[in-house]
Order: C-alpha cells, then sequence, then structure tokens
C-alpha cells in the first residue's frame, strides 16, 4: 500500500494580509455614520469649547485648550473607534458566521482581528490629525511640547481602547448589542473622564475613578504630554491595566461562531 503524501497547508502571504486589510477598509467606509461620527462629534466638540474657553484664564502658563480641551478631543477619536466601532464590525462577522467559515480556510479568523486593528488605528490616525489639523489652524496651537511622548501616549491609548472594544466584542451577541454595550461604556468613561467637564469639578470619588479609566488616564496623559509636564505613572499604569485585563476577558470569552 502505498503511502499518500499530505500537502502542507499554505500560509497565508502578504497579499492576502493585504487583500484582507483593503477589504476591511471597505467596510468601514462603507459604513457612513461609523466613518463620520469618529470624526465630526470630536471635532465638534474641539470647536465648541475651543471657542468657550478662549477668554479662559491661562493654568500654570498653559492655555485650557492645549491643557483639556484637546486632549479630551483626541480621546475621543480613538474611544469611539475602539470602543464602539470596531466590536460592532466583530460581533457582526461572528454573527453572520463569516468568522466560523474562515476557520475552515488558510485565512483563519485572527486575521479578521488582526485587519480591523489596522484599519481602525489607521481610522484614529486621520481623526487626530483632523484635530490637531483643526487646533493650529482655527485656535494657533503648536505641535506638542513632547512630541515623542505624545505619540506613545496615543498608542497606549488606543491599545487600551482596543482591548476594551475586543472585550465588547467578546461578550456582544450581536452587532446591535455591541453598539449597546460600547456606547455605554464610552458615555459611561467619558463622563467621569473629563469629556463633560474636567475631573477637577468632579465630586472627588468620582475623579479618582474616572482618572483609573482608560478615558481619563488617557486625557490626563494628553495633556501633560502636549503641555510638556511631567506624565503621573498612575494614568499609564491605568492604560496598561486596562489592556491587560480586557484582552485576558476578551480571549477567555471570545467565540468563533
Amino acid at each position: 500500500m502505498s503511502d499518500v503524501a499530505t500537502i502542507p497547508a499554505r500560509r497565508p502571504g502578504p497579499r492576502a494580509w493585504a487583500a484582507l486589510v483593503a477589504a476591511e477598509a471597505k467596510m468601514v467606509m462603507r459604513d457612513t455614520s461609523g466613518l463620520v461620527i469618529p470624526f465630526g462629534l470630536p471635532l465638534l466638540v474641539l470647536v465648541m469649547n475651543g471657542l468657550s474657553s478662549r477668554d479662559a484664564d491661562d493654568l500654570a502658563g498653559y492655555s485650557v485648550f492645549e491643557g483639556y480641551v484637546l486632549p479630551v478631543a483626541l480621546t475621543m477619536v480613538v474611544a469611539v473607534i475602539g470602543v464602539v466601532n470596531m466590536p460592532s464590525f466583530l460581533a457582526y462577522y461572528r454573527r453572520s458566521k463569516v468568522l466560523r467559515r474562515l476557520a475552515v480556510t488558510p485565512a483563519n479568523p485572527g486575521m479578521i482581528l488582526v485587519a480591523q486593528v489596522v484599519v481602525s488605528l489607521a481610522q484614529s490616525m486621520v481623526g487626530v490629525a483632523l484635530g490637531v489639523g483643526a487646533a493650529m489652524l482655527f485656535f494657533d496651537v503648536g505641535l506638542p511640547a513632547n512630541l515623542g511622548t505624545a505619540l506613545a501616549v496615543f498608542g497606549l491609548a488606543a491599545l487600551s481602547m482596543y482591548a476594551v472594544g475586543m472585550f465588547v466584542a467578546a461578550v456582544a451577541p450581536s452587532g446591535n448589542a455591541a453598539v449597546a454595550i460600547g456606547l455605554s461604556l464610552f458615555f459611561a468613561f467619558g463622563a467621569t473622564g473629563g469629556m463633560f467637564g474636567p475631573t477637577e469639578v468632579l465630586p472627588g470619588p468620582i475623579a479618582v475613578i474616572g482618572e483609573a479609566l482608560p478615558f481619563g488616564a488617557a486625557v490626563k496623559a494628553f495633556g501633560a504630554a502636549w503641555i510638556g509636564a511631567d506624565l503621573n505613572p498612575a494614568h499609564l499604569i491605568a492604560m496598561v491595566v486596562a489592556i491587560a485585563v480586557s484582552s485576558a476577558v476578551a480571549v477567555a470569552a471570545f467565540r468563533w461562531d
């Protein structure tokens, strides 16, 4: 009896990865609300709060706009994309059996997760660039005092929001449920983290909780990097903890079908 030669499974190459990322990008661009809201809402917040803060007194040598308004707008970009948009796509793919079909092909379901993160990161970078450009154009704001630190904070903030988004995708039974859970978390994080006013005006315990969550921690870290102040290690630790805990729960709870 002759042995039957087994042909090793061919792993997807760079072209397959590029095609999948391009497909994910097309899906995101077709979702009008998911494309406009992460850009439009933060820009609206930036302009409205920027106009109202023009006459505000400077704080310790920097403007309220640089220390508070701009960091909130930039954090909103990554939060909407990571916590609301991304999990809705992943939950829809699971419910529509896309992930299950991919599981029997060389393009394993994990590739969808990577492609969605890549597209979300690119979308976040565009949103942040628009926000910074508007701040420079209309409010005479320069580049961050610590550009490298600001970029590092952006990366950490984005990862923390994407990790929370993965958690939402893992527990949400459908795309609509993912949007509902994501929006609830987004507003809970934002309300306690400075989206509706500086955390200094919130009751003490709520302010402490808000700055321990990824939104508030990102706002504080962005603000410090922008004005050249020392970063509070507690804010960086809060984002790292959000990444670790959310990722661990997402891995344990995520179902491909």
